[in-house]
């Protein structure tokens, strides 16, 4: 039977539902844990299972997607393994299986959205409709991040698992409705061969990650500290997430009239300057909500390049695989390092020395993306 919803609507769909999960997850998760009686180092632990887990599993879960074709069904199982864990986590009791629910999870969990990635870049229209489908994945979460806080006032933490899981399963009734992926003729090689073009996106996606360490860690902390309350700093972070949309809606047209290395180099340009102005200028309100635009370019056109350059640079047979790696590389590897760099420089030179590094990051990612033009792309 035909399913009602066309293909990019099924897309947008969970888009939308996955990361209205995801802002759920990042948001309060942490309350959550020090309501259990986790303390800083507890938390700080718990939350970056998930991003070793991402280090590592999504290579086995995108060549098996290459493999048997089974995008949809990974998909699946990962947005399974979500519901189970929080479902499961009223029940389990103490900080050690607390941590191994979640890190497990973690691995099941970590190939669902670099194989949807790979099925939206393969539907019709391919890169040039990913932006118009993925910016439901940011409404999502900003739908989900200001519902949150009103949320968190009204009802008891202890009722976060059932919500998460809620959402999980809703994310899970959208995967089963995406397009089935393909099988191919000729079975991926267990070698992943990189072609020079491949290394410089992946090493730009984890400089650009990196680059992001401070921001994801200290901004919130940062502009506290500079006396901005509560409302101001969320009201930041949604000017942000607001602009990424914007791009998003916007991309079919960047697309079609600029490469996808002066996209790339541009957005480092944006985040050198961005992360620049964050650590000089914060005391400067004019001057972060202009930054906070850039958003649309070191994470929206970045990450919509990126993920268009790694459908060209690996094989029809290896894509599953291509942008698992990129997720490992970029957001699991460069997004820890760029936490751990962000923390050193924290500790011995405050903002300034912790974002002037992720500064640096970024200047770094910027040779990268020049490389990839010099590879005709």
């Amino acid at each position: 039977m035909a399913l009602p919803f066309s293909p990019p609507a099924r897309l947008a769909s969970f888009y939308f539902l996955f990361f209205a999960y995801s802002a759920a997850y990042v948001a309060y998760f942490p309350l959550y844990l020090a309501a259990r009686g986790f303390d800083a180092a507890g938390i700080a632990l718990v939350l970056a299972l998930p991003q070793v887990a991402r280090i590592v599993a999504p290579a086995g879960w995108g060549w098996l997607a290459d493999r048997f074709g089974a995008q949809r069904g990974i998909v699946v199982v990962s947005c399974a393994s979500m519901a189970a864990c929080f479902a499961a986590l009223p029940l389990v009791d103490g900080p050690g299986p607390i941590a191994w629910l979640i890190a497990l999870t973690g691995v099941f969990s970590a190939g669902a959205l670099p194989l949807v990635e790979a099925i939206t870049l393969a539907s019709p229209g391919g890169p040039a409709r990913y932006g118009p489908i993925r910016l439901w994945g940011s409404v999502g979460f900003i739908v989900v991040l200001l519902a949150g806080g009103a949320w968190v006032d009204l009802v008891p933490l202890a009722t976060l698992p059932p919500t998460l899981a809620a959402l999980a399963l809703a994310a899970l009734a959208s995967a089963c409705t995406l397009p089935k992926g393909v099988r191919h003729a000729t079975p991926p090689p267990l070698r992943l061969e990189i072609a020079p073009a491949a290394r410089a996106v992946l090493a730009g996606g984890f400089c650009m990650a990196a680059a992001h360490g401070a921001l994801y860690a200290f901004y919130t902390l940062h502009l506290q500290r500079e006396g901005y309350g509560g409302a101001a700093i969320g009201a930041f972070w949604t000017i942000g997430v607001v602009a990424e949309i914007a791009v998003f809606a916007y991309l079919p047209a960047l697309l079609g009239r600029y490469r996808l290395s002066a996209i790339l180099l541009f957005s480092f340009g944006c985040a050198i300057v961005r992360f620049l102005a964050i650590g000089w200028g914060a005391c400067a309100l004019w001057l972060l909500i202009v930054v906070q635009v850039l958003h649309a370019a070191t994470f929206g056109s970045f990450h919509a390049a990126s993920v268009a350059a790694i459908h060209k640079v690996f094989p029809a047979n290896a894509q599953g695989r291509g942008q698992a790696l990129f997720s490992s590389i970029a957001y699991g590897a460069g997004g820890a390092a760029g936490a751990l760099l962000a923390g050193w420089g924290w500790e011995r030179g405050g903002p300034q020395l912790a974002f002037s590094l992720a500064a640096a990051a970024a200047a770094a990612g910027a040779y990268f993306a020049y490389r990839l033009g010099r590879a005709g792309f």
